[in-house]
């Protein structure tokens, strides 16, 4: 069934929800799911409709002319959404293969609702297994000393593909400062533990030095600031004493991959909205 989804927050008031639902009601809008919050701290509210589109007399572009005065009127950063029209998604990686992998297997069996364009890499150790899904792989080497070249192949590639998101399933390395603005709040990457401990190197062997009992994972957008983007989705999972350092890399992937691949769907289903460094998920 095709669908739209009105994503919108705006400084709260008296008679948003009215005005947005009275407007979808005069034009035979049929509300699927609503979701609203209002956050009294910041005196923002926030809100996602979606609606069946057939029951609406207009498409998205007659539609954003007629909700405009409304949009002006409250205030509203908004966008409305055609899921009759796939999100595009390019993926990046390194060596290891258990976020990907996931991805794609998620992909190839229809549960996440998007066209994956292709795989950038800098090095080539997946190529066959990505391939082998029918998807285009593109191996760009980074060069230490002139990354700048290596990131304009990137850059390139993901401006050729169309891309509306780019997830960096475990894609070890930094992303420059002029592609994070440029693609904001449309890299999603995965962190290993939750933030901000055991940033860098082995971060296992620091978790198990210090003896953690709670091991995680944390899906976030990208920004200039490493590791530190508007947080998606989180989970973590219990460890003891018992477990060691391989157990816990083992079960670090696991929730890892989880983590992803739902904070990509929530991203997928237009269920984010970011405020700030915050967000809130619907």
């Amino acid at each position: 069934m095709k669908t739209y989804r009105l994503v919108m927050s705006c400084p709260d008031g008296v008679g948003i929800v009215s005005a947005v639902s009275g407007f979808l009601a005069e034009n035979g809008g049929w509300i699927m799911e609503a979701n609203h919050h209002s956050d009294l701290e910041t005196g923002m509210f926030f809100m996602r409709h979606v609606i069946k589109a057939e029951s609406l007399p207009f498409g998205v572009d007659e539609f954003k002319q007629r909700f405009a005065p409304i949009a002006d009127k409250f205030q509203l950063n908004w966008r409305i959404v055609d899921t009759s029209k796939r999100h595009k998604v390019m993926l990046m990686a390194s060596k290891e293969a258990h976020c990907l992998v996931d991805i794609l297997s998620r992909w190839h069996a229809d549960e996440l609702d998007c066209e994956i364009v292709g795989v950038i890499s800098n090095h080539n150790d997946l190529a066959s297994l990505v391939e082998w899904y029918g998807i285009p792989y593109h191996y760009v080497p980074v060069d230490p000393q002139d990354k700048e070249t290596s990131f304009a192949k990137v850059n390139q590639l993901i401006e050729d593909s169309e891309a509306d998101t780019i997830v960096l399933a475990r894609y070890m390395q930094i992303i420059p400062p002029q592609l994070c603005q440029k693609y904001q709040h449309r890299i999603i990457n995965i962190h290993h533990s939750f933030l901000p401990s055991f940033i860098g190197a082995k971060p296992y062997h620091q978790a198990a030095k210090r003896g953690v009992k709670l091991i995680g994972a944390t899906c976030h957008y990208v920004t200039e600031d490493l590791d530190a983007g508007p947080i998606i989705e989180q989970d973590v999972i219990r460890v003891s004493h018992e477990d060691s350092v391989k157990d816990m890399v083992r079960l670090g992937k696991d929730i890892e991959k989880i983590v992803l691949s739902r904070g990509l769907r929530y991203h997928l289903e237009d269920r984010v909205i970011v405020q700030g460094n915050t967000t809130v998920i619907f």
